[in-house]
């Protein structure tokens, strides 16, 4: 029997398209319209834990228009920083929706990294001063440099600050600010990083984490954080002080035994923003925040958007 070669989008294939925050956005809310109309659909995330400190996910979604399926699976492995490996691998496969054939395989970190910036992205349209010139990150890894192009694309920003752990991450997040004009400041805690600032992203890593040490009142007034780190390293009755807080999928959130936050606290959903079923930001001031988990409509989302604007998809 022939094999049939599948084509794979590596990171170079993928960071040569150009993907913007603004494409992303756009896919995103296309997607999630389309669950609103039966168009689209997402499964729940699938997560296995094994006893020695992996942790393996998988999720999957599909779409009618065009006619995709992406399914993502992964594999966290702290121990693979000892042998030079980053801690999180993965792939995405993408099938023909109507026929079920194959049609590529998607670099699955890239895919983590910029869907996940993306998904903050379109919480920031709608809950982010627009007029935002400063962020302030705690972890400085590969999420903090996918939220900075974003944010970038998306806000005049001036200044950033830095708090972490790993003295190679904070030096390249500061060269990559500085080369797009950006002043950098690196702060003595995570305090100081939280505090006046206009944008706030935490994303200290699975490892990282053996108890809670940030506080929502630390943000200034009119801050919009994005907690990409299932709000571990956040101490959960502050967020009961913000104005606004909203998760990814409510639903999703129904069927876990953890929460990212006490549901009474808990405004909506990336879906309910959309829609306009609930309101991002009402006045100038509000402290807002997106806590966010993981949605397979991202990965669906960006996998897409890379199929559509590869030679592959176009051919």
């Amino acid at each position: 029997m022939a094999t049939t070669h599948i084509p794979h989008l590596a990171e170079a294939d993928l960071d040569a398209l150009g993907i913007s925050a603004q494409d992303s956005i756009a896919m995103l809310e296309h997607l999630i319209r389309g669950t609103t109309r039966n168009e689209v659909w997402g499964g729940p995330k699938s997560v296995i834990t094994p006893p020695d400190g992996r942790y393996m996910m998988a999720t999957f979604s599909a779409m009618s228009d065009p006619p995709l399926v992406a399914t993502k699976s992964l594999v966290l492995n702290p121990r693979n920083s000892d042998i030079g490996l980053p801690q999180i691998n993965g792939l995405v496969t993408l099938l023909d929706g109507t026929t079920g054939l194959p049609l590529a395989t998607v670099d699955g970190n890239w895919v983590t990294a910029v869907r996940t910036a993306a998904l903050s992205a379109l919480a920031a349209k709608y809950m982010a001063n627009p007029q935002a010139e400063s962020v302030g990150f705690v972890g400085t890894g590969t999420q903090a440099r996918s939220h900075l192009d974003a944010y970038m694309d998306m806000f005049p920003l001036k200044r950033i600050k830095i708090s972490g752990r790993g003295r190679p991450n904070i030096d390249a997040l500061i060269v990559h600010a500085d080369s797009h004009g950006l002043t950098a400041e690196v702060c003595d805690t995570p305090k100081d990083a939280l505090s006046d600032v206009d944008l706030a992203v935490t994303t200290v890593t699975h490892t990282g984490v053996s108890g809670p040490f940030l506080d929502a009142a630390w943000l200034g007034a009119g801050c919009f954080v994005s907690v990409v780190d299932l709000a571990a390293p956040w101490h959960k009755d502050t967020f009961a002080g913000l104005d606004r807080l909203v998760i990814d999928d409510l639903a999703q959130e129904e069927t876990l035994p953890v929460k990212l936050a006490d549901p009474k606290d808990v405004d909506g959903d990336l879906t309910g923003l959309v829609m306009g079923t609930i309101t991002g930001r009402s006045a100038p001031d509000e402290r807002t925040a997106f806590v966010f988990r993981g949605l397979g409509l991202g990965d669906l989302a960006l996998a897409a958007l890379a199929w559509q604007k590869s030679p592959l998809g176009r051919g």
